[in-house]
């Protein structure tokens, strides 16, 4: 989630600079919202094949030893989190851009006349006027990765050695491959609870540092 927000974030607020063509690249950060999970995650199967794939062509390439991406259980989670990352950024670009286009331009032009730079003008007035939708951002964002399912079922489907086998997909084996549904109906208990206990304590802390006017 932190990782997706910040990338997020920077690329919003490059895409927030009036350039020439950078319409085009707007519709390509945000791209990924119009890609269902099941088409990415076959892509990123692709991409993490251990002979095909590009990544372990890039490492022969380059004379580093290749990874077992999918298979490996120290890097199966960080495969799974890298492709979810990518998957969300999309989404998160696009309501980070409606954001920071919703600032008062007056704010930077008074700021810009006092002689402050880039950086603190980032610092004093947009994160803050961007707090509120930061603050969306960050709590759907953690529903979301709470409820992790599709790209873990292509992907690796809980393993290698249960290395992935996040709450979602448990409750999904649980309940419809060995038909244990009290098991199952237990962890979406806990799953509900999880979620609500994150963004009660979102709202309790969270709120204090957005800035609604």
């Amino acid at each position: 989630v932190p990782v997706t927000i910040v990338i997020s974030l920077f690329l919003a607020l490059l895409a927030n600079e009036k350039l020439k063509g950078i319409g085009f690249f707007r519709t390509i950060f945000s791209s990924t919202m119009g890609i269902s999970v099941a088409a990415s995650s076959v892509v990123w199967l692709f991409l993490f094949h251990p002979s095909i794939g590009v990544f372990n062509r890039v490492l022969s390439l380059l004379n580093l030893p290749q990874i077992q991406w999918l298979i490996d259980p120290e890097w199966a989670l960080f495969s799974v989190a890298l492709s979810t990352i990518w998957m969300n950024i999309g989404f998160t670009f696009l309501i980070l851009l409606g954001g920071l286009q919703n600032i008062d331009e007056h704010l930077y032009e008074s700021a810009r006349i006092d002689g402050a730079g880039y950086f603190y003008r980032l610092r004093r007035i947009t994160l803050p006027m961007l707090s509120p939708t930061l603050f969306f951002v960050i709590t759907v964002s953690l529903i979301n990765a709470f409820q992790t399912f599709g790209q873990i079922d292509i992907l690796t489907k809980g393993g290698p050695t249960q290395a992935t086998n996040v709450i979602v997909y448990s409750i999904y084996r649980d309940a419809f491959v060995n038909f244990q549904f009290g098991t199952a109906s237990a962890q979406a208990v806990i799953l509900f609870v999880c979620i609500l206990f994150v963004t009660i304590l979102q709202f309790k802390l969270g709120e204090r540092k957005v800035h609604y006017q």
